[in-house]
């Protein structure tokens, strides 16, 4: 199986390529989302791109969509992808692509954190606190926190990173309404996520979710939701805390990188293909555990 590193549709306008996903117009209000099997790590697009990924980000989410249904709207429309392109490039959307409604990006990155890792045990090294709020002292890598947090961190533009925020400043960019509903959006789907992967054996240390507003100004909940991409999942039975476990997610890569002397700007080293099929087979493993599924080849 071979990865998909670019898209070549013709027969729709292109309006915006990501590190993972490309965007081209419906009409004025719609938007064709193809998941391609681009990696990035550190805000960095790796070279070699990962077999399946894109379909399996794209299974996971419309999982958890379905899954999730009832804490806020989504912005799917239910169009059959291949049905807005043309035949010939039918294969290029199958099974990774979704129809969705054109939204207004809320541009803050609303992180879930469950567990302190990452970013957030780094700063948390540093300050005592993440994202501004206090945490007891003395807490270990990898702990499991008294209670999930909320930790928003502002967009920033391909290739550079973004950058945690507080509450009060999500608050200042678009009101205490808006505020709230996204953080106490944030704060329930990782609930609710959390309580059913713990039942596949899988802990979801952190996650990261995405809003946007339709035309009425109702908070939508957009791109994807809950997967190797955006969250930390962790095998619960070789969870320990003082370590990053091993996981089912892009964490992986991550760690293979942090042993290169490479210093985080682009271009990344070049990933060996037993590191780039063992990452293959971890996105497909939390496929498999939590939708109970797997993708086509």
């Amino acid at each position: 199986m071979t990865g998909l590193s670019k898209t070549t549709i013709t027969s729709l306008p292109r309006v915006y390529s990501g590190k993972v996903r490309e965007s081209y117009a419906v009409g004025d209000d719609k938007l064709l989302i193809i998941a391609t099997d681009r990696i990035s790590a550190f805000d960095v697009i790796l070279d070699d791109p990962i077999p399946g990924k894109g379909k399996v980000l794209t299974a996971i989410t419309d999982f958890w969509f379905k899954k999730l249904d009832g804490v806020l709207p989504n912005h799917l429309t239910g169009i059959d992808p291949e049905s807005v392109v043309a035949p010939e490039e039918r294969d290029q959307v199958r099974g990774r692509a979704v129809v969705a409604m054109r939204l207004k990006p809320i541009l803050v990155e609303c992180v879930a954190r469950g567990y302190l890792i990452g970013g957030g045990w780094k700063e948390y090294c540093q300050t005592g606190a993440v994202c501004g709020i206090k945490l007891p002292e003395g807490l270990r890598m990898g702990e499991k926190l008294p209670e999930p947090i909320f930790t928003p961190a502002g967009k920033a533009a391909v290739g550079t990173h973004d950058e945690n925020i507080t509450f009060e400043r999500v608050v200042e960019l678009y009101g205490e309404d808006i505020a709230n509903k996204i953080r106490s959006a944030t704060l329930e789907l990782y609930r609710r996520a959390s309580e059913y992967a713990a039942t596949k054996g899988i802990i979801i240390a952190d996650t990261k979710f995405e809003f946007g507003l339709d035309a009425e100004g109702n908070v939508r909940l957009m791109d994807e939701v809950l997967t190797p991409d955006s969250s930390r999942f962790w095998p619960a039975e070789s969870y320990e805390v003082g370590m990053s476990p091993p996981s089912f997610d892009k964490q992986f890569i991550r760690d293979w990188l942090e042993a290169q002397p490479w210093d985080k700007p682009p271009p990344a080293p070049k990933v060996p293909d037993e590191v780039i099929e063992k990452t293959s087979d971890k996105y497909r493993e939390a496929l498999r555990r939590l939708a109970e599924t797997d993708i086509e080849q």
